[in-house]
C-alpha cells in the first residue's frame, strides 16, 4: 500500500510518498496549485502499483483545490483533522518543523491508521456558495457593529440620542435603517432645533414621503423634543457635516451588503432539500436557519447524531483516573466556532421567547432548573438541538430518497 502525504500550504504542497517499513517511494517534492500541475501529479500517483490513499489536513480552504483535483482524476482521497496530524508521532526531543517532514510525517500517520481513514467527499456547489455567503455575513455583521458603535459615540456629540428615536427593524427590500437615513438628513440637533415644531413637522413628513418611511405626527414631536433637549458638542458646520455623513455612507453600505447578502443566503437554502424542515425548528428564522445548514452541510456524512455533536464541539469528553471521576467536564470546543455561535443565538432566542411545548426549550428549562451554570445549559441545549436536528433532516431525506 502507498500512502501519500500532502502539506498543503497556499498555493503550493509538499508531497512525500511512503510505504510500511519506512519505504519512501518518492522524496518529498513541491508542487503547485494550478491545474497543469496537479494534473500531472494524479498521473503520477496513479502510475504507482498497489492500493494508493492520499492524505492531506483541513486547511482552511486551501485543501480544497488539490483535493478536488484528485478526487476527480479517481484517485481514494482522505482529509484528516489538523490536531490529529499534531499529536502523532512525537516521540522525539528534537523537533523539526519543515514541509518535507511534515508531510513524510501525514504519510506515515496514514500508514498507521490505514482502516481508519475515511473518503474524501467534495461539497456540492451550492453547499459551497452557502457556506461563503454565511462566512461573510459574520465578517459584514461584526463591522457593521464595529461601526454603528463609533457612529453612536459620534452622535454624542451632534445628536444625542437620535438612535433611541426609532424602533423600525431594516427595510428588507435595502437594507436601510431609518434611523442612519434620518440622522443623513437632520446631523445635527441644531437641523432640528433651529425649526418651529411645525415647521420641523412638516419637513419631516416630506422627508418620510420622499425616503418611503410611515410618517406619525406623534414621532415628529418626539424628535422634535428630543433635540431641543440636548447640545451638541461639536458645531453645526460643514466639517461636521462631512464627519457624520461619510460615517452614515459607510454603515449604510455595509447595511445593504447585509441585505443583499441576506437573501442570496435565503434563496441558496431554499434550493436544498432539508430547508423546509429546518425552518420548523423553533428560535430558527430567515438567517440563522441558512447559517446552520451552511455549518453543517449534508447531514448524511455524518454516521450518527453523537458524530454531528463532536463537530460543533459541543461533546464533554470523560475525564478519569482511578477510582477519580469528574463530573465537572467541559465542551472539547474543538469543533466548528461558527456552529456554535448560531446555535448559541437559537438558545437565547428560546430562552427569550419560552416556548412551552419545544422539546429544547423543555431540556434547557430543566436543566436551569437543576441549579446548572447559564453557559451550562445553554451547551446543553445546543447540544440537544443538533441531536433533533440530525434525527428529523435525516428521516426527512431519506424518506425522500426513497420516494424519488
Amino acid at each position: 500500500m502507498n500512502a501519500v502525504g500532502i502539506d498543503v500550504s497556499k498555493g503550493k504542497s509538499m508531497i512525500a510518498i511512503m510505504r510500511p517499513l519506512g519505504e519512501v517511494v518518492a522524496t518529498p517534492f513541491e508542487v503547485g496549485h494550478t491545474a497543469a500541475e496537479l494534473n500531472e501529479l494524479a498521473k503520477f500517483i496513479l502510475k504507482i502499483s498497489g492500493e494508493t490513499r492520499v492524505v492531506m489536513e483541513y486547511t482552511g480552504v486551501y485543501f480544497e483545490p488539490i483535493a478536488r483535483a484528485l478526487y476527480d482524476a479517481g484517485l481514494c482521497v482522505c482529509v484528516v483533522h489538523a490536531q490529529l496530524i499534531h499529536n502523532y508521532g512525537n516521540n522525539t526531543i528534537r523537533k523539526v518543523k519543515t514541509d518535507k517532514a511534515d508531510a513524510i510525517k501525514i504519510a506515515n500517520y496514514a500508514l498507521d491508521n490505514w482502516n481508519k481513514l475515511k473518503p474524501y467527499t467534495p461539497i456540492d456547489e451550492v453547499r459551497r456558495q452557502l457556506k461563503a455567503y454565511s462566512r461573510q455575513y459574520r465578517k459584514f455583521n461584526k463591522l457593521k457593529t464595529m461601526l454603528k458603535n463609533n457612529f453612536i459615540s459620534l452622535t454624542d456629540s451632534t445628536f444625542p440620542g437620535v438612535n433611541e428615536l426609532f424602533s423600525s427593524p431594516p427595510r428588507k427590500s435595502d437594507g436601510h435603517e431609518k434611523w442612519l437615513d434620518f440622522a443623513m438628513k437632520f446631523w445635527h440637533a441644531e437641523c432640528v432645533c433651529s425649526l418651529s415644531q411645525k415647521a420641523f413637522t412638516e419637513r419631516y413628513r416630506k422627508w418620510c414621503h420622499k425616503a418611503g418611511y410611515y410618517f406619525l405626527e406623534s414621532n415628529a414631536e418626539d424628535i422634535y423634543a428630543a433635540a431641543c433637549g440636548h447640545i451638541g458638542l461639536l458645531p453645526k458646520d460643514e466639517n461636521t457635516k462631512q464627519l457624520v455623513q461619510q460615517t452614515i455612507i459607510q454603515l449604510t453600505s455595509i447595511c445593504s451588503s447585509l441585505s443583499v447578502i441576506e437573501n442570496k443566503m435565503t434563496e441558496l437554502a431554499g434550493s436544498l432539500p432539508e430547508y423546509p424542515i429546518v425552518m420548523e425548528f423553533r428560535g430558527v428564522g430567515r438567517i440563522l436557519g441558512p447559517q446552520i445548514m451552511a455549518e453543517v452541510g449534508d447531514v448524511l456524512r455524518f454516521e450518527k447524531k453523537e458524530s454531528l455533536v463532536c463537530f460543533a464541539g459541543l461533546e464533554a469528553p470523560p475525564y478519569e483516573s482511578g477510582k477519580f471521576e469528574s463530573h465537572n467536564r467541559t465542551i472539547s470546543k474543538k469543533g466548528s466556532p461558527h456552529l456554535r455561535a448560531a446555535l448559541f443565538q437559537v438558545m437565547d432566542c428560546l430562552v427569550k421567547t419560552q416556548p412551552v411545548n419545544d422539546p429544547v426549550f423543555q431540556f434547557i428549562d430543566r436543566k436551569r432548573s437543576e441549579g446548572k451554570h447559564y453557559y451550562s445549559y445553554m451547551c446543553a441545549g445546543s447540544a440537544k438541538f443538533l441531536r433533533i436536528y440530525y434525527a428529523r433532516v435525516k428521516e426527512y431525506l431519506t424518506t425522500l430518497e426513497q420516494n424519488t
